[in-house]
């Protein structure tokens, strides 16, 4: 009897460390913009997710970059930029920055609004200032403030329609000109 209770003690404790392990690990994990301490302008950062996740066992994790777009000429930094992410760690995630920048506008080609984003399927993307579409992985996270301030957002099949003229202008056809006689 009394070794049952100790399987389930047992149990139970596997059960909450895993479950600390795997809610770290999501929290942590993703690119971020922070602003660097040491000069004062917005950097991208990453946090190692797995580290963190390992070490949440107790009240907070242990928390250090995996990468840094200042490194590696200011490799040797004391990381006090992860003050701001453990004190918003969503508020600093880059997917949580663009999802409030889509809400309530709609495709700046088709004109259809966003609705809820998934960052994991059709993410929509941007038109810059010099009327290209790209991805948001080709922004840098340190220039995602600036690109903010001049972009137009388009939709996922707007942005794959443009590549596709840009790329192929061969396989289209452009219906919006009338056709000569």
């Amino acid at each position: 009897m009394k070794l049952e209770w100790v399987a389930i003690a047992a149990g139970i404790a596997l059960v909450v460390a895993a479950w600390r392990l795997i809610r770290a690990c999501l929290l942590y994990r993703g690119r971020r913009v922070i602003q660097c301490p040491e000069n004062l302008r917005p950097a991208g950062v990453r946090v190692d997710a797995r580290h963190a996740g390992l070490t949440a066992m107790g009240v907070a994790a242990d928390l250090r970059l995996s990468t840094c777009s200042r490194w590696p000429e200011r490799a040797g930094c004391g990381q006090e930029c992860l003050s701001q992410i453990a004190a918003a760690p969503k508020d600093c995630l880059v997917d949580h920055i663009l999802t409030a920048w889509y809400a309530g506008k709609s495709c700046a080609s088709c004109g259809r609004p966003f609705g809820k984003i998934d960052w994991s399927a059709q993410k929509p993307a941007l038109v810059s200032a010099d009327k290209i579409s790209v991805e948001w992985s080709q922004v840098p996270a340190e220039d995602l403030a600036q690109t903010l301030e001049t972009a137009l957002p388009v939709c996922f099949s707007c942005h794959l329609a443009g590549i596709l003229v840009r790329e192929h202008p061969d396989l289209v056809t452009d219906r919006s000109r009338p056709l000569s006689s």
